[in-house]
């Protein structure tokens, strides 16, 4: 059995394979490469193929006018039946690097988190979005609250127009305060091999029944090198990255993976990730 074919009740009612796809990488946001754009197509129909039906995107992952959305619309539409879509909104863009307007650089008021919901929504195509996460800011954090944003959202939410709630970027107080509020379908957080400082929450995540999900599984921008994670790869004829992701699948059972990737090579062996099964000796080695 390879993770593609173990699931996860997301929201309790979305069954999604463990190992998903992230489509930042599709269109080189924030910054980095892209593919053109018959590649990116090819990548999004061939994760689908390969059993992924969990994708993870933003209206937020556009640069040049190459924007996520627009080629999961192309890419998949109209959707395969059990495909679930998870959108972000909030804080995303910081920086003066990015190039949007103004009004939206904002993102945790009311007029625009429901403006990037409408925005989600009519570049896939679809009336509902099947999660959207509230993703909080990276910097000057002091003073600002997750109540306001999230209770927006869960406006949105009884009008329709989301069927699951997220949070992303949050502190184990966050999440709890995030409880309080509406019911949480999953968390959004940085975590992998190499930065763990999450351990608690994935814990807290998976006593509650909610899906952790790491972003940088891999270490993003920042790929995660050690010395054991290079032997544990040899022995097991894998790749750092596969190990790096069979590490997280290992972790939790709640935890589902979003690698992104603009190769279909990469998307080949990440998905190869779900059929390598680390031994006691491999988990004590990485720690």
């Amino acid at each position: 059995m390879t993770r593609t074919d173990e699931r996860w009740a997301l929201g309790g009612d979305l069954s999604v394979a463990r190992i998903g796809y992230g489509t930042m990488k599709l269109t080189g946001w924030p910054r980095g490469d892209r593919p053109d754009r018959e590649t990116a197509l090819a990548v999004l129909r061939r994760a689908v193929e390969l059993g992924v039906n969990h994708l993870d995107t933003s209206d937020y992952y556009a640069r040049d006018g190459v924007a996520a959305n627009e080629l999961i619309r192309e890419a998949l539409y109209p959707y395969p039946d059990d495909l679930v879509i998870v959108t972000k909104v909030g804080a995303l863009v910081e920086g003066s690097d990015i190039a949007l307007p103004a009004e939206r650089k904002t993102g945790l008021t009311p007029d625009n988190l429901r403006r990037g919901v409408e925005a989600n929504l009519r570049s896939l195509g679809v009336d509902r979005m099947d999660v959207v996460n509230l993703r909080m800011g990276d910097l000057d954090r002091s003073g600002t609250s997750l109540a306001e944003p999230l209770e927006t959202l869960l406006a949105l939410r009884e009008e329709g127009l989301i069927r699951h709630l997220g949070v992303s970027n949050v502190t184990a107080e966050e999440f709890e305060q995030a409880r309080a509020i509406a019911p949480i379908a999953c968390v959004q957080n940085l975590y992998n091999v190499a930065q763990r400082d999450d351990d608690p929450l994935v814990d807290a995540c998976a006593a509650a029944g909610i899906a952790y999900v790491p972003f940088f599984p891999v270490g993003g921008f920042t790929p995660v090198t050690a010395g054991s994670l290079e032997a544990v790869a040899a022995r097991h004829g894998a790749t750092v990255p596969q190990v790096a992701l069979a590490w997280l699948l290992a972790r939790s059972p709640n935890i589902l993976l979003i690698p992104g990737t603009s190769s279909l090579e990469h998307l080949e062996e990440n998905i190869a990730a779900g059929t390598l099964k680390l031994s006691a000796e491999d988990l004590a080695e990485l720690g």
